[in-house]
């Protein structure tokens, strides 16, 4: 059972603020680019002051939890599934 979709826009929200908070920056300073391979999978490229980094899945669904945990007060732990779809871009399912 879905207990709640996360939109491409609320993902990229949470990547900014799991990276300023390990950067030690405002969220405001970080772009993000949401990417999908066939053959990788899931990544986001990071942007802050020129310099790119790339997220793997793994730092993308740890910016999911930090987000749930610290915006929505919710539980970090539950099941985090992303997903491309066609309409809405990249999307997460919690579970």
């Amino acid at each position: 059972m879905v207990k709640r979709k996360i939109s491409e826009q609320d993902i990229v929200d949470a990547i900014c603020l799991y990276t300023a908070d390990k950067r030690q920056i405002s969220p405001h300073a970080v772009e993000v680019e949401l990417l999908y391979d066939d053959d990788y999978g899931f990544s986001a490229e990071t942007f802050i002051e020129g310099r790119k980094q790339i997220l793997i899945t793994q730092n993308i669904i740890e910016a999911i939890r930090l987000w749930l945990d610290q915006v929505l007060n919710e539980d970090p732990f539950s099941g985090i599934e992303l997903l491309l779809d066609d309409s809405e871009g990249i999307i997460a399912l919690i579970k």
